[in-house]
């Protein structure tokens, strides 16, 4: 099955990410979920076994070592990344409005949703170079812009910074590599019930992955260096 795409999921074992990898599963693709906690990952892996060709990889955005560990693993197995999705992320307690997030939250937020998926995104962008057409997909938000922000209530701080952050990293990578044929882009979920929201989401986890699985199927025609949703393209 040489054929295949070959893809990686970051943060694959719950949420948004489980249903990420599912999808790209049922595309026919061979997916490394990558998780952070083995004994999750591992088990992620198993229950979506008869979806297809999965295998958990060991991937913490907060452990560096592990990013160099899991694309020279790849490297050895594949050779290429055809696909990386930075799915990864955390909502940390004690996050709010300028006036009231506890500073180290902020902190932690951007550490790991921005500074984390760089390097990550740094790790395993060699092997995306090494593809025939590589996509890379950084799972962000509506939360992201500065736009839809600036005309709702939400009190965020350190969440919005950190995907707002992220949706620069889209635009300046795609920027960096517009004459590849490599495309760039920011999946917007949508309100969707996971952890990190307390399950309050009106959205079920697949419905939220489906922006994410369609711009890393991208076809050659396909933008790059866009946010964007299911209703389509999304402001800054």
């Amino acid at each position: 099955m040489a054929n295949k795409k070959i893809a990686l999921v970051t943060g694959g074992n719950k949420g948004i990410g489980f249903e990420i990898v599912r999808g790209l599963l049922q595309a026919g693709c061979r997916v490394y979920l990558g998780a952070r906690e083995a004994a999750k990952g591992q088990q992620a892996a198993a229950d979506l076994a008869a979806e297809g060709d999965v295998r958990f990889l060991e991937v913490d955005l907060g452990n560096q070592a592990t990013l160099a560990a899991a694309a020279a693993h790849l490297q050895r197995e594949e050779g290429h990344l055809d696909i990386l999705v930075n799915n990864a992320g955390i909502n940390v307690p004690g996050d709010g409005s300028p006036a009231n997030a506890d500073v180290r939250s902020v902190e932690q937020a951007l550490q790991i949703n921005f500074i984390g998926t760089l390097a990550a995104t740094q790790a395993f962008l060699p092997l995306v170079k090494q593809a025939a057409a590589g996509r890379i997909v950084n799972v962000s938000s509506p939360l992201g812009s500065l736009t839809i922000v600036g005309q709702n209530d939400w009190a965020l701080l350190g969440y919005s910074a950190s995907k707002a952050a992220l949706n620069m990293l889209t635009v300046q990578l795609a920027y960096e590599l517009r004459d590849t044929d490599i495309k760039v882009n920011s999946a917007a979920p949508g309100y969707t019930a996971t952890d990190l929201n307390g399950f309050a989401g009106t959205d079920t986890p697949a419905q939220g992955a489906a922006e994410a699985i369609r711009l890393a199927l991208l076809p050659a025609e396909g933008l790059s260096g866009t946010m964007s949703s299911v209703t389509g393209i999304l402001p800054w």
